[in-house]
């Protein structure tokens, strides 16, 4: 099997856009309507949204605490990335080390020539060669599939409702907004809508990218139960880490790929991952479909 594109994931892609432009202008006609001044609010957005556009690479190493290795520093990996990346028909990206016992790996970066490869001490202790392999060809098939740069424009209209939700939060704490007339919180309740529909919106996507860039990692290795393996090993590792040093990266999670909060959710709608066993049946599926079943 060659790489292809996945229609599945370009579709969703359009789709989840597709809702929440709708989304942004019902947000914005109502806002608008309720007599809303927030040009200012959308303005700062916006700015943020660049920043988060230019620099979300930088963003991402600061916050793990991920540090740019050079090739002397560890040679056999940046070998690794070098030839997965000829496989996968990619520039090699930055490779980054990141200190932690949370066996983990993730991608950040714009597009394929602004990309980052990270991974943490520990899983590199924890896999096997060809383990890591997968794992590496999975966050590079994230940045083949360019969903870091989806994910970041996806976000944008949740950060707008965010501000706003805070604005007027703080505004009522401290009797800063005049509360006769109940336009203010029909605006704070749209907003709270919008929101939560755009969070879902969200969630939804980063759970099948995650499947996308899975299959992925099997096309570039040729190896799904190496993947299969790893993925195994990494959340059985993760129900042992401590609270406390899961704690420290867990704003990160949307970007590993396990979640370094483990065990079963009340609500999978909320998790940015899909299950374990689902990820497992689903490269079992392209393992077969390898194979000619």
């Amino acid at each position: 099997m060659e790489w292809k594109r996945d229609w599945g994931l370009t579709g969703r892609v359009w789709l989840t856009m597709f809702l929440l432009f709708i989304l942004y202008l019902v947000f914005m006609t109502i806002l608008l309507a309720f007599g809303a001044g927030y040009w200012l609010i959308v303005l700062l957005a916006v700015g943020m949204g660049l920043v988060q556009y230019f620099f979300s690479d930088k963003l991402v190493l600061w916050s793990t605490g991920a540090r740019i290795i050079e090739e002397d520093e560890y040679p056999e990996l940046h070998r690794t990335v070098e030839k997965l990346c000829r496989e996968a028909d990619l520039p090699k990206p930055k490779i980054a080390i990141m200190q932690s016992p949370v066996p983990n790996a993730f991608a950040t970066g714009r597009s394929p020539k602004h990309a980052v490869v990270a991974c943490t001490d520990s899983i590199m202790r924890l896999l096997t060669r060809d383990e890591l392999k997968a794992v590496l060809a999975h966050e590079l098939a994230h940045v083949k599939n360019r969903d870091i740069l989806t994910m970041t424009m996806a976000s944008f209209i949740a950060m707008i409702a965010s501000m706003i939700m805070q604005s007027f939060f703080f505004s009522a704490i401290f009797g800063g907004r005049n509360r006769e007339g109940g336009s203010w919180i029909i605006i704070w309740v749209v907003s709270i809508v919008v929101y939560a529909a755009s969070t879902l919106l969200i969630l939804a996507l980063s759970r099948y990218r995650e499947f996308a860039a899975d299959r992925g990692s099997a096309l570039i290795t040729k190896n799904p139960r190496a993947l299969i393996s790893a993925l195994s090993k990494i959340s059985g590792r993760m129900d042992a880490v401590p609270p406390e040093y899961k704690a420290k990266v867990e704003a990160a999670n949307a970007f590993f790929i396990i979640p370094a909060i483990s065990g079963k959710s009340f609500m999978e709608l909320l998790s940015t991952h899909p299950p374990l066993e689902k990820r497992i049946a689903n490269l079992e599926k392209v393992e077969a479909e390898m194979r000619g079943y």
